[in-house]
């Protein structure tokens, strides 16, 4: 049974939502019924015709959408919604939705702010509905591979661990030019107090911790703008300490020349250490202290329950982004679907970034941004 699905945000010209629709669309378990694409009502119009949506489905405000949806006949209405607005417009459609019955798919970072995230924990909670929250590098086979290794305990424990995310696009002042993109991601009004490290560095900061299992309970951040009459920060790194005495380093940069988007990950115990790089997105590295290091691929019969749950092709067929993005929405899907027909989820379709990690990731946009600006060399991670 297909999960019928409302799209807000997303409109012509945004690249986020047209992701959003190819990861829901992979694996037949959605379909889209209903938007509300733009704040402009002949633009949500425009995108419903492209997408062959019924007219009397396409909205001109997500408050219209939510009402009229939640009057439909139960076998009609949309049950998934997602939201796909900048930051700042996050909160308020997440609220209403979930209070009106519907689950919801999020992009990150999951609000304009902490305050806001931890009111949103409080209506997850009350309206029993699900939430999911887009962090993409967490839907990698081999990226689920590494965590299961780390709980099994296979390099011993964890001593050290390094994230990075560097970036090029904003080298310049796009955000002066007809950059959509950087109009918004740059602008403390749309995206919160944080630029790179709201943007990218929680993508990093999701990962440092969904790989190694542990929390992250102090840090010291170097918080930089480089290029001039930026508003919000572009660079960054931060030292960070991890909830077993583990010591971490971070680093998200969007002005790293020449640089795309290699999300890289290494992660160091008593026995070994393993290492994973977007670039090369279908091999983990495994690298020992007493044996010679060993290569781990996407799509092979040795790689744990959850590296097979979330590959679809055979070895040696490159899966990427979208494939990644996919596997949230169709674990995601399961979940909701087992739960409509009273069962349980396996533990691989329950694997999907929630509530949880959305308070974290606001936490540490605004641990890390106060550490910035604090003359001390170590700062309590508080939540």
């Amino acid at each position: 049974m297909k999960l019928r699905l409302g799209m807000i945000g997303g409109g012509q010209g945004a690249f986020i939502g047209a992701v959003h629709r190819l990861a829901a669309a992979l694996d037949g378990l959605y379909e889209l019924k209903a938007g509300a694409f733009s704040s402009d009502a002949e633009k949500s119009r425009a995108t419903g015709v492209l997408l062959g949506l019924a007219p009397d489905r396409v909205y001109a405000s997500y408050q219209e959408m939510i009402a009229q949806e939640s009057q439909r006949p139960e076998t009609e209405r949309i049950q998934v919604i997602s939201i796909v607005t900048p930051n700042h417009m996050h909160f308020e459609p997440a609220r209403l939705a979930l209070e009106s019955g519907f689950h919801v798919v999020l992009d990150k970072p999951m609000t304009f702010s902490l305050a806001e995230a931890k009111q949103l924990a409080e209506v997850v909670a009350a309206s029993g509905k699900k939430l999911c929250l887009t962090h993409t590098y967490s839907g990698y086979p081999m990226v689920k591979e590494a965590r299961q290794l780390v709980a099994a305990g296979a390099l011993g424990k964890i001593r050290k661990v390094y994230v990075e995310y560097p970036q090029g696009w904003l080298s310049a002042f796009e955000e002066g030019s007809d950059n959509k993109q950087a109009a918004w991601r740059t602008d403390p009004a749309r995206s919160g107090i944080a630029g790179a490290m709201g943007d990218i560095g929680t993508h990093a900061f999701n990962l440092l911790e969904y790989v190694s299992g542990l929390q992250v309970t102090q840090l010291c951040a170097d918080i930089n703008i480089v290029v001039e009459g930026r508003q919000l920060d572009d660079d960054g790194a931060v030292l960070l300490k991890l909830s077993n005495g583990a010591s971490a380093v971070l680093t998200a940069s969007q002005i790293a020349a020449g640089e795309e988007n290699n999300v890289r990950i290494r992660v160091y115990g008593e026995q070994g250490g393993l290492e994973w790089q977007q670039v090369d997105a279908n091999t983990l590295l495994m690298k020992w202290l007493d044996r010679p290091a060993e290569i781990r691929r996407t799509g092979t019969g040795y790689v744990g329950s959850f590296a097979q749950h979330n590959a679809r092709t055979p070895a040696g067929h490159p899966e990427g982004y979208l494939e990644a993005f996919a596997n949230l929405y169709r674990n995601f899907a399961l979940t909701v679907q087992a739960e409509l027909a009273g069962e349980t989820a396996s533990a691989e379709a329950l694997d999907y970034p929630s509530i949880e990690e959305g308070v974290r990731g606001m936490a540490f946009i605004e641990n890390v941004i106060a550490s910035g600006k604090s003359d001390k060399k170590w700062t309590a991670f508080t939540v």
